[in-house]
């Protein structure tokens, strides 16, 4: 897998955190969230219909990739900015997010045939325990949320993990330009219909609110979905759910360097666990077509072989 590419991914898939926090402080979560989809939903529709790719696109596919994109944009993101605006931390929304490989991890064999090594079982351990050194303080403070309020962001990580097995299961496969389109525009749907049924679909007039938006359309929409879905097509399950290790730590960089949050000694060795993890899941993988096919690869190997 390509270290930029990855690196890119991290860095935007973790703004996304922090945009919540910046959206928090000037409106509510749906209002926020339909102004993040309707302008790239509007953008993506209108590049949708002035070019080829939907030609093939069955009316099957379409609707799992509108399946997908309610699981892991709609239901994810409700409940991540839902936790925010309840005064859970973006520090330990992040680790809850950093449980997801774990669970991916333990459903990858079964459910794909995409089974985890020892070696990566070992990169899965060390990364999760990353995550926790980086929050554990943070968690350990309290905040004025509900106890009930830690278990809104756990919701959202299983309707991610939910989502991209469901694509992983899918066949065809969609190119990541079609499915963030049609992933955009069905929460556009989604959180407009809810902004107008609770009355917050008007926008707030401060600058801050737009630059909000402005920062989520860009770098978490654009950049972190969709780098999301593309290294998911290259590397798979495990591989690209490592990363997620990471975000707790480069979160708390993104808080201490624009919030001013606290980033002490347990940051940076909570940044190397992770770091450590992805290099150990990598090479605990095992070698391209070695044993590793997707569900949908399966029928046609057993009519090729008679089994």
């Amino acid at each position: 897998m390509n270290v930029l590419l990855s690196a890119a991914f991290v860095v935007t898939w973790s703004s996304g955190f922090i945009g919540a926090k910046l959206g928090a402080g000037s409106a509510d979560a749906v209002t926020v969230l339909m102004w993040r989809f309707l302008p790239p939903a509007a953008v993506l529709v209108a590049w949708a219909a002035a070019t080829a790719s939907w030609r093939g696109l069955t009316a099957r596919a379409l609707g799992r990739q509108v399946v997908i994109g309610a699981l892991s944009q709609s239901g994810y993101l409700l409940t991540v900015y839902y936790a925010i605006q309840l005064g859970v931390s973006s520090g330990t929304t992040a680790l809850i997010d950093g449980t997801q490989p774990l669970v991916a991890g333990a459903l990858a064999g079964p459910l794909l045939g995409q089974y985890v090594s020892r070696t990566q079982w070992l990169g899965l351990a060390l990364g999760l325990g990353g995550v926790v050194v980086v929050t554990a303080a943070d968690a350990a403070a309290g905040t004025d949320a509900p106890w009930w309020a830690y278990g809104v962001p756990f919701l959202g990580m299983l309707a991610l993990v939910a989502a991209t097995f469901l694509d992983r299961r899918g066949c065809p496969a969609v190119t990541p330009r079609v499915a963030l389109t049609v992933h955009c525009a069905t929460s556009a749907v989604v959180f407009t219909a809810l902004a107008l049924a609770l009355g917050a679909a008007a926008p707030p007039a401060e600058a801050s609110f737009w630059a909000a938006v402005g920062w989520l359309v860009v770098l978490p929409t654009f950049g972190g979905y969709g780098l999301y879905w593309l290294i998911l097509r290259r590397g798979g399950v495990t591989r690209v759910n490592t990363l997620m290790f990471l975000m707790a730590p480069v979160t708390t960089l993104w808080g201490a360097a624009m919030f001013g949050e606290p980033f002490g000694a347990q940051t940076v060795l909570g940044l190397a666990a992770g770091l450590a993890a992805v290099v150990v899941v990598h090479r605990g993988a095992a070698p391209a077509g070695a044993g590793v096919t997707r569900a949908s690869d399966r029928p046609a190997r057993r009519a090729r072989t008679g089994r």
